[in-house]
Formats: structure tokens, sequence, C-alpha cells
């Protein structure tokens, strides 16, 4: 599988086989990538003896792995591939990791506990930054500021609830605190043109947050040049930059900038410095110095933090991208599938209508005329299903009963059964008592489970289904449950049979159905469970907790 991570086509996922794909930006290539860098035939991934190898096809920016510029090279789960400004994450599917590690991986029967012979508390880790007194005291108080720092920033790093900028933005505000700087800024380099271009910034609460932070050209483009971090102590006099005018304008005294490196790319920098007026220097006797060797080192490893940070910010996004991208493409293919289905329908009872209309005969029109109805429903449905599944609602509570609800449904659905020779068996529990519910919801909950079943047993013989309803007052509980005699459902369908656009009807169903039940009944704090075993028929129950006034639904 290969997954665009970053770059124009981000959040792509392109499935590969044993037959040989091209990357590149020719409408020619298999797997197109729209960047400017990359070649109309850039590479090709090719299956060989149990590997995937990518083969550079004199592309003019060359092809990297990992890095590092390749002509030809076999491809291991987890490498990064990058074609011009795009990046290509190469990982073998779930099934085939799966598969890997169940082969590996020998789990041995439980064994005696009696042979452990250590244990530790699950904060343990936070033993790790109590002193030592066996250390210089003022030595060791300074690492473990930056112990504490550091995995602060690692905490920061993982939470998935936080947009980068966020993340960058308390990476900074941290980082100002521990290096004891006045203002900073982070700079990421465009994934498309690869010019540097400040993201966040944050100031000391001693600095006027209204006040712009100038920030020195001539450093930054040193640390880019150079991919090191850089401090100076009086950037005004220092010989590295002593014909920068950018550093002379804007009275930056002390300054730090490190390079902000990932894995196998630069992703920007981390810029932090100081600023004292000329009184500060002066009653300090010229000589105030804020950063040193040890703050830059600390400086690197945030940098190095905030990479790690950034890259998987980006795995996240492209993933959530790719199961976006995945299930509308999977939507549109399921409900254009079945609307077309549906409109041929309709298609065929209009020609019957015409040719009746035509012909003067009314048999004729009265046969098309049901095909049509028949067809408005199925579209009525499938719309109904899909508000009902895409609507986030609590349930219109009211004082209802159970038995004329499903009644309902029982009366509508006796018709199609006769239509289809179906034996329905309608039974009614006589002590139940009236609650509250959303008749509605479950009116359409039990309408998609009786459909489901009287299409389960269409065509066999001796077919029949039955719905009955009840009330288990041990657990205060309302249950409707729907079986027929059909062929049942497949094993190893069971497990995802709610799930949205699983269906076992193939091109007749449209997998929302039962989704949409699972979810009215969830809404009403109850579940539906399913029984069922191959040609033995099968069994639905959808149960919820009797609720006497609204109050109680939680």
């Amino acid at each position: 599988m290969l997954l665009v991570i970053q770059g124009v086509n981000q959040g792509a996922r392109f499935q590969i086989d044993e037959e040989t794909v091209t990357i590149g930006r020719g409408i020619q290539s298999k797997i197109r990538v729209l960047d400017t860098e990359v070649s109309r035939m850039h590479a090709t991934v090719h299956y060989a003896h149990g590997s995937f190898i990518i083969t550079d096809q004199n592309s003019s920016n060359g092809t990297f792995v990992n890095g590092a510029a390749v002509s030809s090279r076999e491809l291991t789960n987890g490498d990064q591939i990058q074609l011009g400004h795009s990046i290509v994450l190469f990982f073998k599917t779930t099934d085939d990791v799966q598969k890997f590690v169940a082969e590996k991986v020998d789990l041995l029967g439980r064994q005696d506990p009696s042979h452990i012979v250590d244990e530790v508390e699950r904060d343990a880790d936070a033993e790790l930054l109590k002193p030592s007194v066996a250390v210089d005291q003022s030595r060791m108080a300074q690492m473990l500021a930056n112990l504490r720092a550091l995995y602060r920033m690692s905490e920061a790093a993982v939470s998935p609830s936080i947009s980068l900028d966020q993340l960058l933005k308390s990476i900074l505000e941290m980082t100002i605190e521990v290096v004891s700087a006045d203002r900073g800024c982070i700079l990421l380099a465009d994934a498309q043109t690869g010019e540097v271009l400040p993201q966040v910034i944050s100031h000391h609460h001693r600095v006027d947050p209204k006040d712009k932070m100038p920030v020195s050209r001539t450093i930054v483009d040193y640390v880019l040049k150079n991919g090191q971090g850089v401090r100076t102590s009086d950037a005004r006099r220092d010989r590295r930059f002593e014909t920068a005018q950018s550093i002379l304008q804007s009275g930056i005294r002390e300054a730090m900038c490190v390079p902000i490196q990932g894995r196998y790319e630069f992703m920007g920098v981390i810029y932090v410095d100081t600023t004292r007026t000329q009184d500060e220097v002066i009653l300090a006797g010229g000589n105030i110095n804020t950063f040193n060797e040890d703050k830059l080192r600390l400086l690197v490893a945030i940098g190095r933090q905030a990479a790690l940070a950034i890259e998987n910010n980006r795995y996240q996004q492209a993933f959530v991208k790719a199961e976006r991208l995945a299930a509308i493409g999977q939507t549109i293919t399921t409900l254009s599938h079945h609307i077309k289905n549906i409109l041929q329908g309709v298609r065929g009872g209009s020609f019957l209508i015409d040719r009746g209309l035509k012909d003067h005969n009314e048999e004729l029109i009265d046969k098309g005329w049901k095909i049509v109805d028949k067809n408005q429903n199925r579209i009525y449905d499938l719309v109904m299903d899909m508000l009902s599944f895409a609507t986030q609602r609590q349930p219109a509570l009211e004082l209802a009963s159970l038995n004329e609800t499903v009644q309902d449904v029982c009366e509508l659905m006796q018709s199609r059964a006769d239509e289809y020779q179906v034996q329905f068996d309608w039974r009614p529990a006589s002590d139940i008592p009236r609650t509250m519910f959303d008749p509605e919801g479950i009116y359409r909950a039990v309408l998609n489970i009786v459909l489901n079943a009287i299409d389960a047993v269409e065509g066999m013989e001796n077919a029949s289904i039955q719905v009955q309803t009840g009330f288990d007052s041990l657990v205060n509980e309302l249950f409707v449950e729907v079986g027929d005699n059909g062929p049942g459902i497949p094993k190893d369908k069971l497990s995802v049979v709610f799930e949205i656009f699983e269906s076992t009807k193939g091109a007749r169903g449209t997998g929302i159905g039962l989704a949409v039940s699972q979810k009215i009944i969830g809404e009403h704090g109850g579940a539906i469970t399913v029984q069922s075993a191959p040609n033995q028929g099968c069994r639905f129950r959808l149960a919820w907790p009797r609720m006497d006034d609204e109050s109680t639904l939680a």
C-alpha cells in the first residue's frame, strides 16, 4: 500500500499488487502524483521474490527512500519515498501485518507468576525526574528541568486531540520558558515550494505581544545551509553574521536557532532570542548572557521533538484524509449502484405504462404502475434511511404503545408478504405497559428488520417470518423479535452485519437499513442482537430499557 502523506495528493491511497505499477505526473502513470517536480514517468514499483522494489526511471529530480537517493531499492514496511515535494509512505496492509505477526509469535500457556522477580508501579517513570544527592545540585537541577521539559513536549507530541498549530504553540511556549528567552517563533518549510515561512509565534510575559518580532534571515539561512544549531551571545558582533543588516536593524543581542530535522527531511527551524535595552546592558556592566551551550543543546533536542510531532501529525492527517476519501468513494459507489437499480425499475414500469396508454390496455398500465409505485417506495425508504443515519438527534419521546407501533409495521408489510407468498405471523404480547419511546424511530427500526426478513425468505417454499413483542420485567426492558426460516447469515458476516454499507443481499440491498436500526435502538439506550446459523434462519432482537418519562433518558 502507498499513502501520500505530504504534497498535493495528500491522503491519496494506492493498493499495489504483483503487477508492475508506474508512478509519475503523466496521464499514463497508474499512480499519478500531481507534483510539478515529479517527472511524467518518475519511477516504477514491481514485485519480485516476495518483496516490492522501487526503481527510478531516470527522473529529473531523482527518487529518494528515507532521504537517500536510489536507483533501485527493496521497500520495507514504513519506508518514506520522496518524489519531488511529495512524500509517499509504503506500508503493508493490516491483514499482511497480522498474518506475519501471527506466524512469528507463539503465545505459551499461562505460567505460575511466582517467577516474576521484580515489579514497578505504573508511574515509575516519574522517579527518573527526582534529584539525586550524589550529584552536584545546581547541575542536576538544570538537567532535571531539561528532562521535565522534554517529557512534557513528548506528551504533547502524541496528543491526537489538538491541531498542528496548537501543538507547535504549546511546544514554543514551553521552549521560551525553559531556555529563558523573551520571544520565539517556529518557521516551517512549505511542502510545495520549500520556502521557510513563520508558523507560530510566542512572547514572554515581559515582552509586549503587540510588538513585531524581527527574525534574522541571516541566522535562519545559516542554520538552513549548515544544518546545525547556532547560538550567539551578541548577534550584532558575531563574526559569522557581521555583514548582516537584518541583525543590526533588529537590535537582537542574543539568539539561538536550531533546525527541525525529521528522520529523512528538513522541516523548518525554531528561533528564539532576547532583547535588552541599552540601559539594561549598562546596568549589568555590558554583560548579559541568558543563553549558554547547555540551553543550545536543549533547544536542539526540542527541535528534534518538534520534528517528530510534525511527522506524527502529518501521518494522522494523511490517514484521516485517506479514510475520508475512501468513505466518500464507497458511499457514492454504493448509493449510485442502488439508485441505478431503482431507476431501472422506474424506467421499466414507465415503459409498460407508455405501452398501455398507446394500446389503451388498462391491465398493462396497472402492471406498470405497480412497478413504478414499488420503486417509488424504495426511493423513499432509501432517503429516509440516509437521513436517519446521518442525523445526530435525541429520540422524540412520548408515551405510546409498543404493540400499536409494531402493528402498524406488520399491517404495512402484510401485503408485501402476501406478494412473495410468505406466511406472516404477528404475535403481540399482552403485558406490555405504555412507556416513553420514539414511535417514529422504533417504527423505522422494526420496519428495516422486517423488510430484511421478507427479502431473506423471498422465493423459498414454506417461507415464514414471525414478529413478536415483549416486556422483560426482570431487567425492565422492552423488546421486539423478528425471526425467519431463511438461509441465515454467513458466520463471517455476523460481526459486520450492522456496519454501514455491509449487505448480505447483493445488488438488492444498500447496507444502510440494519445500521439505521442499530443507531435508533442505540439512541434509546439499547442494542440489537442477532442469532443465526446456516440454513437455520435468523432471529433479531431489538431491546431497550423501559422509560417512564423523559428524565430517565441519559
